[in-house]
């Protein structure tokens, strides 16, 4: 039997983690909560939920922490990048939006958790915007060598090159 083509793609920063969607995910959102604003070290939580048998790991698995009685985080043990969020009795699990290889094809639908947002944070705002090129020296922009894993599979094992892995 073949097995069914994933709708999405996704993965930590540096490869270890790798998982394939194999259900459209449902239910997009940013989530506020104080939980959530630690967990992520961020304003908020970007999250795509799909069933629990919709999420396959393609490499390796999550570490995980329980962050509360009822819910477990998966992240990246290696790099750290946050993962996953489930209720343990639940049949769905949120996939962060930004691991997603394409996370521009998962726009949120609904704000969760409001009663924590920060009262700075207005995501419809005007404050200026600057690009990374625009905002960064020259010099210091040819100095940059990635070692994050690229917005696809790749085969194993892949270790960023110029990493200490590589050495």
């Amino acid at each position: 039997m073949t097995p069914p083509t994933p709708v999405f793609t996704g993965g930590c920063q540096c490869g270890r983690v790798r998982y394939a969607l194999l259900a459209e995910p449902h239910n997009t959102h940013l989530c506020h909560c104080r939980m959530c604003q630690k967990a992520m070290g961020n304003a908020f939580a970007a999250f795509a939920v799909v069933t629990k048998d919709a999420l396959v790991w393609t490499r390796g698995e999550p570490a995980i922490f329980r962050s509360s009685s009822i819910v477990e985080r998966g992240f990246c043990a290696a790099c750290g990048t946050p993962l996953t969020f489930g209720y343990v009795d639940s049949g769905h699990i949120d996939v962060t939006i930004g691991s997603l290889d394409e996370p521009e094809r998962a726009a949120p639908v609904e704000h969760l958790g409001v009663e924590a947002r920060l009262p700075w944070l207005k995501l419809a705002d005007d404050l200026p915007t600057l690009t990374t090129e625009r905002d960064s020296k020259a010099e210091l922009l040819a100095r940059i060598v990635s070692y994050q894993h690229p917005d696809h599979d790749t085969p194993e094992p892949w270790i960023p090159p110029g990493s200490a892995d590589d050495r």
